[in-house]
């Protein structure tokens, strides 16, 4: 069974796509032998995050990338990360409503998944679901994440190049959590750049880029104007993830952000398995015993560790 969706997987078949991620998403006992199993066919797709702040235009400059790299002749995949219902677990935002000029697009695969209480603005599933794109031979892997304002760190390791998505009203936050951003940010693609302050916001993140240290080893993020409903700047900024790209091949940043997945993954697992191990029935009574007492009548959480571990 699983052999034939990984062959389905390898030649594209949108049912066997669907099915794997589905699999993934839901806990299947089965996902981690479907992972293993295409584990050799990925590590070529490339990984674009888009993130900023709700309202920002990160669905249309998504959509917009999309022809970009349609134009080239280049298959899309995206994963479209909404937030979670609180009665379904589902994602309800649907994003993938802004896309229908590509539904009929067999180089293109869009998905919506829902965050399910992940708080990096990224699917727990999210990476995963890249390995299945990245598997069917998909060019490009687009996340869009649930822009909920935060830092969402886990971009950073989900993707290869991080666009920011700002508006011009962005001024205010730029200044609030700008070391973050300038972590997080590769390229900023001021968006909605026809409202007034858009050379305002430029100016202001342009500065501070120029105050960061760097060296030739050091990709400094650079700042491009976008109106996406219009198209306007999409070609910049597609120039800009590619100069990206070619820098962090030729300073091995490529490898070494796939090196940390793959590290993150397996500490992820391990801590995941040594958690259920733990976890045993004389663990859960022990505790549940310690809970059970008067708050003042309980060992410290330190001591009962220290006697956990014993």
């Amino acid at each position: 069974m699983l052999s034939e969706l990984i062959k389905g997987i390898r030649t594209q078949s949108r049912s066997s796509v669907s099915q794997a991620i589905s699999l993934i998403e839901n806990q299947g006992v089965e996902a981690a032998e479907l992972l293993s199993g295409i584990h050799p066919f990925t590590g070529k797709a490339y990984r674009i995050g888009i993130t900023g702040p709700p309202g920002a235009g990160k669905s249309s400059i998504t959509d917009q990338l999309i022809s970009h790299y349609r134009s080239e002749e280049k298959t899309v995949a995206v994963v479209a990360v909404d937030p979670s219902s609180p009665f379904s677990g589902g994602a309800v935002l649907g994003d993938r409503i802004r896309m229908t000029n590509h539904f009929s697009d067999k180089g293109v695969f869009v998905r919506s998944m829902a965050t399910r209480g992940s708080q990096g603005g990224l699917s727990v599933k999210t990476q995963e679901a890249g390995d299945i794109f990245d598997a069917a031979g998909f060019d490009i892997v687009l996340f869009e994440t649930v822009g909920v304002g935060q830092i969402e760190l886990d971009v950073i390791r989900a993707a290869d190049s991080v666009v920011v998505v700002l508006v011009p009203e962005s001024g205010d936050e730029v200044q609030m959590l700008k070391a973050g951003l300038m972590e997080i940010g590769n390229i900023f693609a001021i968006n909605k750049a026809d409202r007034p302050g858009a050379n305002k916001l430029m100016i202001t993140l342009q500065n501070i880029l120029s105050t960061l240290p760097h060296d030739a080893e050091t990709w400094i993020p650079k700042v491009v104007h976008t109106v996406a409903t219009e198209g306007k700047g999409i070609n910049q900024l597609s120039t800009l993830i590619d100069e990206h790209r070619q820098f962090s091949n030729a300073m091995g940043i490529t490898c070494e952000k796939q090196d940390d997945r793959y590290k993150s993954k397996v500490m992820e697992l391990v801590t995941a398995k040594l958690l259920d191990s733990f976890w045993k029935e004389e663990s859960s009574v022990e505790l549940d015993g310690e809970i059970a007492k008067e708050f003042t009548q309980r060992k410290s959480p330190y001591d009962l560790v220290q006697q956990l571990m014993k």
